[in-house]
């Protein structure tokens, strides 16, 4: 009872309450939400402190950003979703507020937009070279199992668009990746798609934030041949699994198509089921199944491989 009557005054402020309407919408950096609610840096910072204080909120540092969004925890996103439904839509402060938001969205689909133009040509070279991106989403969530899950992570985001894939699965979904304009593309997509139980968060695979066996699934969707040491990802990734859970390696199998290392930065030329069972052993899971996905005209093309790996003992 302490800890919600702490939220309920922590929200009872009409600026901190704006704060709580705002972020219900997604996440924001600190000086985004200045530019909507034109207040100061140190006064802004000051009432996302006290929500965060309060579990209302969550703070996400990346790189030189720090975003807030609604805490899943303590029942936070679900008080604050409560009394922004309350919120009379008429307002004219919370009007303005919705529209200056918007006007930040747009400009964040922009920077987004420019950015995966830039690096959409070499996406669709990559596509061509191996079978068509359903037939593997199909694979993924037969493997996957029907779930739900409690929290899956997806490693190298990307696009989000295997958070899209297992959105109607999972109770959270979490992406994370290293590169800050991929994180803007799946943001731009979540928000799109109106996958609000999806987010994405800045992190380095070889020291991931999020505690032992926290997941129930964890996905890495052509991740590992850009690594210069995916046998350390795997184990990073297996330390997430909670007993049960399942951790889903999708990538290529060997191959000689030296332009993909040459020409995008692919440091592996795919992966062999031996050399992917002794990481996942070593990495103290089991390996459950692997499954290869062949093009139909292998002459110059890709296999696609994926293996499922599940928690030794669970």
């Amino acid at each position: 009872m302490d800890a919600l009557v702490t939220q309920l005054k922590a929200i009872a402020e009409p600026t901190r309450l704006r704060v709580v309407s705002l972020l219900s919408r997604g996440e924001l950096t600190v000086s985004e939400l200045v530019h909507v609610l034109g207040q100061s840096q140190p006064r802004v910072s000051r009432h996302l402190k006290l929500l965060t204080d309060a579990r209302l909120a969550e703070r996400l540092p990346e790189g030189a950003y720090v975003f807030y969004r609604l805490t899943d925890a303590g029942g936070g996103r679900k008080l604050a979703e409560i009394l922004t439904d309350l919120l009379p839509a008429e307002d004219p402060v919370l009007t303005r507020d919705i529209a200056r938001l918007e006007s930040i969205k747009q400009a964040r689909a922009v920077a987004a937009q420019t950015y995966f133009e830039s690096v959409a040509e070499d996406w669709d070279q990559i596509r061509r070279l191996h079978l068509a991106d359903a037939e593997v989403e199909a694979a993924m969530r037969k493997l996957a199992g029907p779930g739900p899950f409690e929290l899956m992570i997806d490693v190298g985001v990307g696009t989000g668009r295997v958070l899209e894939l297992f959105a109607d699965r999972v109770k959270r979904g979490v992406g994370v990746d290293i590169n800050h304009s991929m994180l803007n593309v799946a943001r731009l997509n979540l928000a799109n798609a109106g996958l609000s139980n999806c987010s994405v968060r800045h992190a380095d695979v070889g020291a991931l934030p999020f505690e032992n066996a926290a997941a129930d699934l964890v996905t890495v969707h052509q991740v590992l041949h850009y690594l210069d040491d995916p046998a350390g990802a795997v184990t990073e990734c297996g330390r997430l699994l909670k007993p049960g859970g399942r951790l889903l390696i999708v990538d290529f199998a060997p191959h000689q198509l030296e332009t993909l290392r040459e020409d995008h930065y692919h440091r592996r030329l795919g992966f062999s089921d031996e050399e992917m069972q002794a990481w996942i052993e070593g990495a103290g899971l089991t390996l459950a199944h692997q499954t290869s996905l062949h093009p139909d005209e292998p002459s110059g093309q890709l296999t696609m491989k994926i293996w499922v790996a599940v928690p030794s003992d669970g």
